[in-house]
This record gives structure tokens, sequence and C-alpha cells, in this order.
């Protein structure tokens, strides 16, 4: 990984501080298949700050919600795990994605709301980025040059340890090019990137160590690459660890959020102890990582769940 840029993100990487701000979506997960349909809140910004907070490590969620019941479900869920919410407001309602499985991978349909997502960069959001120890980024509209700008103005502020998960979804894309064009132009300054093999298929039309390859040359400092149920790997610092997706008791319930559980427990790690400094340290989180992915894929929905107890929570499905 390049050595050079985003220095001012190595060094924050080893601070310990405590909040992490999470920047991204929050929406509504209507599930559909041969059960019936049900709604969880969802998002994989939101999953990542929920995730946080099952870890131990406070969180603040940046997103968009709407004035509406789905909105209030949203709110509630985010209190009920004790995530604090810095929203901006819809004027199309909050975002849904309808998702169907197919062959045990879930596939979306966005609503308008969610086409139009937007996220504004006013003071008080400012502040938490200025104060937060992480800032981690997560299926943001990089195809949106205004916002794109209006984050990168933001991230400039702050000596925060920077993670970014493209994380795009088809039924959100606008424009291809331009989401890559976006992306990158932030990837180099952050001191983590997260992306997976549908990221590489959908963005770049190109394989998964590909792209590796092409955000190392762009001065990438760390890159984790999952592969879903073929686990992950992490290149840092001229070393490259890779883990197995991890065995855990019980049947693989849902895919939905191993993800966001994955970069969850990285970041945890990282705001707590800074980066390792090894090769044996960064194989050690991934494994931790691959525990809790694990364990999240035992029970249905994209709420991180641990080794020790990966049953549901009661706080999960909305009732309706």
């Amino acid at each position: 990984m390049g050595d050079a840029a985003g220095s001012r993100h190595t060094c924050a990487m080893n601070k310990v501080k405590e909040r992490v701000v999470v920047i991204g979506d929050a929406l509504i997960d209507e599930l559909r298949d041969e059960h019936g349909v049900r709604e969880l809140v969802g998002g994989a910004a939101l999953n990542v700050a929920v995730g946080l907070q099952q870890l131990g490590v406070p969180a603040t969620l940046i997103a968009m919600v709407g004035n509406d019941e789905a909105g209030d479900h949203i709110r509630r869920y985010l209190a009920d795990y004790g995530v604090a919410l810095i929203e901006t407001t819809s004027p199309l309602g909050s975002s849904r994605a309808v998702s169907t499985r197919v062959n045990g991978e879930p596939h979306y349909a966005f609503n308008d709301a969610a086409w139009a997502r937007r996220t504004e960069f006013g003071a008080a959001r400012r502040a938490a980025i200025v104060d937060a120890a992480a800032v981690v980024i997560s299926c943001f509209p990089f195809d949106d040059g205004p916002q794109t700008s209006a984050l990168a103005e933001a991230l400039a502020e702050t000596e925060a340890i920077v993670a970014i998960d493209p994380n795009p979804r088809a039924g959100m894309l606008h424009d291809r090019e331009d989401f890559v064009r976006g992306f990158e132009a932030l990837a180099p300054d952050a001191a983590l990137l997260k992306v997976g093999d549908d990221d590489a298929a959908l963005l770049y039309e190109t394989s998964l160590d590909e792209l590796r390859q092409r955000l190392g040359d762009l001065g990438a400092q760390v890159v984790v690459a999952t592969r879903g149920a073929d686990g992950a790997t992490i290149d840092a610092d001229g070393f490259v660890v890779s883990a197995p997706i991890s065995v855990l008791p019980g049947p693989v319930v849902d895919t939905m959020g191993a993800g966001d559980a994955t970069l969850s427990s990285l970041i945890a790690e990282l705001v707590r102890g800074g980066a390792p400094a090894s090769a044996e340290g960064w194989k050690a989180a991934l494994e931790r990582a691959m525990d809790v992915a694990a364990a999240t894929c035992r029970a249905e929905g994209a709420l991180l769940r641990q080794p020790a107890d990966p049953g549901a929570s009661p706080l999960d499905r909305i009732s309706t």
C-alpha cells in the first residue's frame, strides 16, 4: 500500500479516542421470501453504527431519515441501541429496500427516497466529524458531485481515522463512472478501505484481486477485501493476510450484514488499540472479524452478533 498518502490518518490510527461517526444510509429492509414479508431496520451505515455499539464503541450516525412511520421506527431502533442520530430530513420519506433471496443471497429494489438520498454537512455534522475518533463512510452517493465535495471538505477538518466502504447498490447507482471517480478521489487519504467481490464486479467489471491492486496503486494504506463465504484478505504495510469465514455451531440463516459486521469489528479494534504493527496483529484482528461475521449470519437480519450469543434480538423485527 502507498506510504505517502494519508499521513495524518496514519497518525490518527494510533490515537485512542471514543466516539465513531458513521455516514451513509438508514432504511427499512423489507424481506420477501417463501415465509412471507418482514420489515427490519437496516442500511449499511446504520448496521455499522449499531454494530459498533454492540461491540461497546459509542457511535453517531449521520443519515437521511423521513418524517414518517418508517422514520419513527428507525429513530426508535437507534435509540434502543444507544446510537446518536444526526439526521437530514428526507422530503420523499424514508428509504426502503425490498429484498428477495436468490440462492440465499439478497437482491434489492429501492424506493424513490433511496434513489434521491442526500446528506447535509452543516455545523452539527462537521462538529461531530471533527470530534470523532474515527469516521466511517458506507453506501454514500459518490456519484453525486456536490455531496461528495461537501463530504471531502468535512473530512479535511478532522484528524480522525477515516474508513470507506463504497458499498454501491445497483438500484441506487446513478452513474457508475461518476461513482468510481468520487470514491477514488477520497480513497488515497483514507486509513482503511473495505471492498467486496460484488463491488469489484459492479463498479469496475473486474475481479476483487485486480481491484485490490488498483487501490494499492492509488496509495491506499489498508485494503480489506471480503469474499463472502470465502472469508477476507487484508493488504497493509507491504504484507497480505487472509482468513476464512469462521466455522460456528448452527446453520447460516442470513448473509445480510456480514460485511458490515466485519467492518464494525475492525474499526472497533483500530479505535481501541490503534493499527496492528505486524502481520500477526492484522491476522488476529481479521480472524476476530470473521468470528463476528459468522455469528451475524446465524440469525435473520443485519444486526451484529458475537460468537458467544448469536441469537436473535427482540429489537430486530418491526411489529406491523
